[in-house]
């Protein structure tokens, strides 16, 4: 074993006992509200404040072993305020929870109620949290008695066309059967229907997603998601697409502020910290660089920094003769700078 890989297997030890979790867990949840500070790691050695930890979101329940449990509505906003950005997201999704409790007093005061449709259209860049929201939005819908299971089923469309005639109808109708109950998330929707291609099987898809959508009324949310532009094309696509998906949410860029506190977060989830106001504008400067590449990717390429940045610690400290634990979990000026 190398000077490198003992540096590794400290760190692996290091994360275990303070966070007693495994390392391949350490970049799950990117988007997520903020850890329990360790209590023995802060920065200046002092003991960290005791605090509540997170509530985990439940795990998807396996096929054909009952629903998930329901959570408390208020439980649910909470979690969504502790989102890091997305502020008119939180306003959007505020709305709509009152939308529906208004909607469910008045029939059952026997009053008229409009035809409310609760598929729903995110827009934007990725690793904008659009996944992220989806999932929680199953677990809102399941809240509040809208979804009988409140899980999420992800897929492009890569599951959900096949190769040849009469096959996308069949593969797009097993996707479905596991979504019922559930959210059927869609990501890069747009891909079902490009333009210039008329005899696409996509549109086999679209039509099977559609009579779904008007046969699972009452137990089955659809949520398509992609770039823009790209999304504009794909609900003009098909009359029927633009009539069942009336409800859009637009997912801004993180700010270089919401980014910086991102990887503070992601810092916190595996203790590590920046060392000193000079790393955090070392990182502020990269971030700023970085976000002008067309595929950065927001919270990923934040994520992807992150990793980056634990490499360049790791050759740091090979060449050091004494490791402490301090070191472990300090990340430099000069770790952010020569991460590539």
């Amino acid at each position: 074993m190398d000077k490198r890989d003992e540096i590794i297997e400290l760190q692996y030890q290091l994360i275990d006992q303070l966070t007693s979790k495994n390392f391949s867990n350490i970049y799950q949840d990117f988007w997520g509200f903020p850890p329990k500070p360790p209590q023995e790691s802060t920065p200046n050695g002092e003991t960290a404040p005791e605090e509540s930890a997170p509530k985990e979101e439940p795990a998807a329940a396996p096929e054909g072993e009952g629903d998930l449990p329901k959570e408390n509505i208020e439980d649910l906003l909470k979690e969504l305020d502790e989102y890091i950005g997305l502020e008119a997201i939180k306003d959007e999704v505020r709305d709509l929870i009152n939308l529906i409790k208004i909607y469910r007093l008045r029939r059952e005061h026997d009053l008229p109620t409009p035809d409310l449709s609760l598929h729903m259209v995110f827009a934007g860049n990725p690793g904008t949290g659009k996944t992220m929201i989806a999932r929680l939005m199953a677990r809102i819908y399941h809240s509040l008695d809208i979804l009988s299971k409140g899980h999420l089923v992800e897929v492009d469309r890569s599951g959900l066309v096949a190769g040849y005639v009469g096959q996308t109808a069949l593969k797009t109708a097993e996707v479905i059967e596991k979504a019922l109950g559930g959210v059927l998330f869609i990501d890069e929707a747009y891909a079902l229907a490009p333009e210039h291609a008329e005899n696409d099987y996509g549109r086999e898809a679209i039509e099977t997603i559609l009579k779904a959508m008007e046969d699972h009324r009452d137990d089955l949310i659809v949520i398509v998601a992609g770039y823009n532009e790209l999304m504009d094309h794909f609900i003009n696509s098909n009359p029927g697409l633009k009539s069942r998906f009336n409800r859009y949410l637009y997912f801004e860029d993180y700010t270089e502020d919401e980014m910086v506190d991102i990887f503070k977060m992601r810092c916190a989830k595996s203790s590590y910290h920046l060392r000193d106001g000079e790393a955090e504008e070392t990182l502020r400067e990269r971030l700023r660089f970085e976000r002008k590449a067309e595929d950065f990717g927001n919270a990923r390429g934040v994520r992807n920094l992150f990793e980056k940045i634990l490499v360049a610690q790791s050759n740091r400290l090979a060449a050091c003769d004494e490791i402490t634990k301090e070191m472990l979990m300090e990340l430099t000026k000069e770790d952010i700078e020569t991460a590539d």
